[in-house]
């Protein structure tokens, strides 16, 4: 079952969990042993071993099926796609050895779709959920995340922890396999920041001979670093608007360091002198220290660029 992307709902008929960013994973548990499939239905237990041992977990009565996220954490305990990568598609024992110390994975469960050898998929969420709950289980791999009754509050934490947003749950549900629900809504957190406007990269198709996108820094200490590039959010009146106001402040070299600038992008990039601040909104911060997801919302003229910090 999958969430359909949406506005928040609320009232008491809703549950809400937080959105973890990792690889959806269903867990067959049985006395054979566990197996852990993805969305795709492929088998990956080969590459999650440390994950296998809930077999042996008393807190479960076989067969059961779970349904969660593999996660792993970065150095501020926020989970880390980037990171993640590292692990998939890796197989080879030798490779994993290293990777299972470098790179600790662990399992996020939010439902439980058989138990005891009994089917719950016409089970309401909150049985589920409830049973869920009750679970003791030993497996330091597997973790049960707590349920919120209240959404804002919840995707407040989700925001202030690092975490992608929000999926409010209808309490009366039942479990759909493989489809696509609004039974389930995911709710991302909108951030708002300052950035300032370091540079422009020139666009193509109908923004051909416009600007495309703004690379956009902000200051670490004394430095000016890249935070990200924006480009969504540009309608073509603030593009004329942008292209008359940066005219006058391009410069020959870039104002900060570019090494993770592409080749091929600095060559085209036209560079600004930093004076610029404009409001972008943004669903977090990824791995690289970019901002992900960054929509324009305007130029902030009464902003000193020298506070706007990273």
């Amino acid at each position: 079952m999958m969430a359909a992307l949406g506005p928040m709902p609320s009232g008491p008929s809703w549950s809400y969990e937080m959105k973890w960013d990792g690889i959806r994973v269903i867990a067959e548990v049985d006395a054979d042993g566990c197996r852990l499939w993805s969305r795709n239905s492929r088998d990956v237990s080969a590459g999650y071993p440390e994950l296998l041992g809930l077999a042996n977990d008393a807190g479960l009565r076989l067969p059961a099926v779970l349904d969660g996220e593999i996660v792993t954490l970065d150095e501020n305990g926020a989970p880390s796609f980037g990171l993640l990568q590292r692990r998939m598609h890796v197989r080879d024992p030798r490779q994993l050895t290293q990777l299972i110390k470098q790179v600790p994975v662990s399992v996020r469960v939010f439902d439980v779709l058989r138990f005891d050898g009994k089917s719950l998929l016409e089970a309401t969420y909150d049985a589920r959920r409830g049973l869920l709950d009750s679970l003791e289980l030993t497996d330091p791999f597997w973790e049960v995340p707590q349920a919120y009754a209240d959404g804002e509050e919840a995707l407040e934490l989700s925001a202030s922890t690092g975490l992608e947003g929000v999926v409010a749950k209808r309490r009366k549900s039942r479990y759909l396999s493989g489809k696509r629900s609004s039974d389930w809504v995911k709710v991302k957190p909108v951030l708002t920041r300052d950035v300032i406007l370091c540079g422009w990269h020139p666009g193509e198709g109908n923004r051909e001979g416009k600007i495309g996108s703004l690379y956009c820094g902000a200051y670490d200490g004394d430095d000016l670093v890249l935070i990200g590039k924006v480009g969504s959010g540009l309608d073509f009146a603030m593009l004329e608007i942008l292209s008359a106001e940066l005219a006058a402040l391009e410069i020959d070299t870039p104002p900060f360091d570019v090494t993770s600038v592409p080749a091929t992008d600095r060559r085209a990039a036209h560079w600004l002198d930093p004076l610029l601040v404009a409001e972008v909104t943004y669903s977090g911060w990824a791995a690289d220290g970019r901002l992900r997801h960054p929509v324009w919302r305007g130029l902030r003229l009464d902003i000193d660029p020298q506070s706007v910090t990273r």
